[in-house]
């Protein structure tokens, strides 16, 4: 996600800042569920809070497994700190620091005075990603814009897209024009780091130009009831062909880093399922729970995780999605304005269209 307008400060894993307005607008906004009525008072906003993520979070069983989280444990190591004479500042810090263990984007608390959200998933990362050189040495100025979509021919005839949101409405005629033009290029690169997501209709409407066939893509499960464990059986996810518009049939790239995350990290899902499809990068950062919100005594929103997409074989995405091929940025090529994740991606494509002559 873009993060311009916050003056962001860290709270235990959280990134806490002063709320600028459209962040709220994080991906997928499924649902709103009202919590239970109860009295305003401190102690009852902490606790509508923790069973409100006890009973409706989707992920307890698998952070448990994979972070050793206790939930219980968690309960009493913030309750202790809640007292009716502190600040509503202070309770929102102690309810952040709460929140932060669950180590999950999806999960964000708001109020009239700030925005608490997570950036584990990419804060203790190398970047990998540098708009400024990627802007001078591979768009220019002269690049092609379909909606969401930036595209250029680079001189060795690689196609490049650079899709930094699925935010903006992405339609079949719009990745149809930008494949058209690139039809002539040996290979494509599809550059989604630092995506932070946006409306997975969009992620889907540009996998899907790269399947000829419907292709599983995963599975879901939702909450049923209010224990760890009350989940649905998986539901089949499918993802049809573009029937309208250009379906690309050459090599391609997907290039990752730790900011592709949630309907980025759904995108990247489905194009691995792809045989002509190579991910190359850091992983992805993940995010792969479907957000409903709720609202708190005093007001106060809470967005949390409720529905699991889980990848064709039944594996999580929630903390992202291993590369083909690993890649970090080289020091060298920042210092000549080079991005080692294109330039690789170039190379790898220029020796498969050599071996495909």
């Amino acid at each position: 996600m873009r993060l311009g307008g916050f003056a962001v400060r860290r709270l235990g894993g959280f990134a806490v800042g002063r709320f600028c307005g459209w962040a709220v607008l994080l991906l997928c906004l499924a649902s709103c569920v009202k919590g239970e009525d109860t009295s305003d008072t401190k102690r009852a906003n902490f606790e509508a809070l923790w069973t409100l993520i006890d009973q409706h979070y989707c992920f307890f069983d698998y952070k448990q497994q994979s972070i050793a989280l206790d939930w219980n444990a968690v309960h009493s190591k913030y309750a202790a700190q809640v007292s009716e004479e502190m600040t509503n500042q202070q309770l929102f810090e102690v309810m952040t620091h709460m929140l932060a263990e669950l180590r999950d984007g999806h999960v964000n608390l708001g109020a009239a005075f700030d925005y608490a959200r997570n950036w584990s998933y990419f804060e203790d990362f190398p970047q990998n990603y540098n708009d400024s050189i990627v802007q001078a040495t591979y768009l220019g100025t002269d690049y092609r814009i379909a909606s969401g979509l930036y595209y250029k021919v680079l001189p060795d005839n690689i196609g490049y897209i650079r899709v930094p949101t699925f935010a903006n409405a992405i339609g079949d005629g719009n990745v149809s024009v930008a494949l058209n033009e690139l039809s002539l290029c040996t290979g494509l690169i599809i550059d989604v780091r630092s995506n932070g997501g946006g409306e997975i209709t969009n992620a889907h409407t540009l996998a899907s130009h790269f399947i000829n066939q419907t292709t599983l893509i995963g599975y879901s499960s939702h909450k049923t009831g209010p224990g760890h464990n009350d989940l649905s059986s998986p539901h089949a996810l499918y993802l049809d062909p573009a029937t309208d518009g250009i379906r690309w049939q050459k090599p391609c790239v997907v290039l990752t880093n730790r900011q592709t995350y949630s309907a980025a990290n759904d995108f990247v899902k489905c194009m691995k399922t792809s045989p002509l499809v190579t991910l190359m990068g850091d992983q992805t950062g993940g995010g792969s729970g479907m957000p409903f919100t709720s609202e708190l005594p005093n007001g106060w929103s809470v967005r949390y995780s409720a529905v699991i997409y889980y990848d064709p074989q039944m594996q999580h995405t929630e903390f992202g999605i291993p590369p083909d091929i690993p890649l970090q940025m080289s020091g060298t090529d920042t210092r000549r304005q080079r991005d080692t994740y294109i330039e690789k991606a170039r190379e790898y494509l220029r020796d498969r269209e050599l071996v495909l002559r």
